[in-house]
């Protein structure tokens, strides 16, 4: 299997998870449950050039350099920051 069949398998099966959980937080009680960034796979680096602050999920800090959060997952973001939830903004 070739580089570009895995990276397209891996942002099918991360938009597949991002549509598990959406289905989750359609109720009010579960509104407020974000997922761990273990297991969204977060890490503070971009995958190429998919990064947080080019997400529509991503809630921008203070300012462009300054962490700010998620509404799918839990804890401090940074905007350079990548997880299997990224969905690129519609512009």
């Amino acid at each position: 299997m070739d580089e570009s069949t895995r990276l397209s398998r891996r942002t099918f099966l991360g938009g597949m998870a991002v549509a598990a959980f959406a289905g989750t937080i359609a109720s009010p009680a579960l509104a407020e449950t974000k997922a761990s960034q273990a297991s969204m796979r977060y890490q503070n680096t971009p995958n190429g050039s998919m990064h947080c602050s080019l997400c529509r999920f991503f809630i921008p800090g203070r300012d462009a350099e300054a962490n700010g959060s998620c509404q799918l997952v839990e804890g401090s973001i940074s905007p350079n920051g990548y997880c299997i939830a990224f969905a690129a903004k519609s512009e």
